[in-house]
This record gives C-alpha cells, sequence and structure tokens, in this order.
C-alpha cells in the first residue's frame, strides 16, 4: 500500500490507527530508589497532613464546629498528596523529585493524570497494609526486567528516571 499522502509517517506508526506513537525508550528506576523516595516521602506526606490538620481546625473554629466533619479525609492524605503531586506537571512526588524520577505511561511517556494518579497511590498504600500482598507486590517488580511493581502493572504505568 502506497502512501495516501504526505506525512503519512508522521501521523500513523506500524499499527495503522491515527496519532499512535511508538512506545518510548525509557530507562528504569531502581527498587532502591523508589523505596528511599517513599522514606521522603512519609516526612512530606505527614508535613501536609499536619498542615491539613491545622486548616481543617481552623475551619471548625470559624464554622462553630461544622468544619471539623473535615476531619474525615485526612487518612486520605496520602492519596490526595500522591494524586496532587504525581498529576502535576513534574510528574512526581517530591521525594520521587529528590531522586530523579517520575511516574510515566510507559507506551507513550505521557503524564499521568490526577485520578490515576491517586488509584495508583490507594493501591500502593493497600499493598503495604498486608504484609502478604506487599510481599507479592515486590517480588512481581523483582522478577520483572522493567521492574515495575504489580500496582505499577495493574495501571499500565512506570516509574523511571526523569
Amino acid at each position: 500500500m502506497s502512501n495516501p499522502q504526505p506525512g503519512y509517517a508522521e501521523r500513523y506508526d506500524n499499527t495503522g490507527y491515527p496519532g499512535a506513537l511508538p512506545p518510548v525508550p525509557y530507562v528504569r528506576a531502581s527498587l532502591g530508589g523508589r523505596c528511599v523516595a517513599y522514606l521522603f516521602d512519609i516526612a512530606f506526606i505527614f508535613l501536609f497532613t499536619a498542615i491539613l490538620a491545622t486548616v481543617i481546625a481552623v475551619i471548625g473554629v470559624l464554622t462553630f464546629g461544622f468544619g471539623w466533619t473535615l476531619f474525615a479525609v485526612l487518612p486520605a492524605s496520602g492519596i490526595l498528596y500522591s494524586a496532587i503531586t504525581v498529576g502535576g506537571s513534574r510528574q512526581s512526588t517530591w521525594g520521587m523529585r529528590m531522586l530523579g524520577l517520575r511516574v510515566v505511561a510507559p507506551e507513550s511517556g505521557t503524564r499521568v493524570d490526577m485520578l490515576t494518579a491517586a488509584i495508583h497511590a490507594l493501591l500502593f498504600y493497600v499493598a503495604i497494609s498486608t504484609f502478604l500482598l506487599w510481599c507479592v507486590d515486590v517480588v512481581f517488580g523483582l522478577l520483572r526486567p522493567d521492574r515495575r511493581l504489580g500496582h505499577d502493572v495493574i495501571l499500565g504505568l512506570a516509574v523511571v528516571r526523569a
């Protein structure tokens, strides 16, 4: 089949789908780097939670106690932190930034939206809340050549060097 118009190769890949891009080559992040980034993130999440609790307390005083119902949001502060930072323009939490890591869709290298980042964090926290699930998640990452953990593969994400 001949090319129907100039620029065909720029708009189509070998699958023939418009706008499809070939897989982006990336340098995988090490599991050790991800672990150290999470240790930094624990401190940032603690700080984020403290600031959030202070703001909720002030709102509660200003609304004569009605705002204190927002304290129910505090257990999800780690998920909010990840959704805001990973779903943002830099594609990484502050701990990941310190180690030069970012989260991408490995097929295209595109950014992750906030909802996907929040679900990614939720799956991670579900995995670490149960020792057996956490072990399965880590072993899954150790056995894969690209070092993607189980929750990364489920959502089609990869943590790569920035």
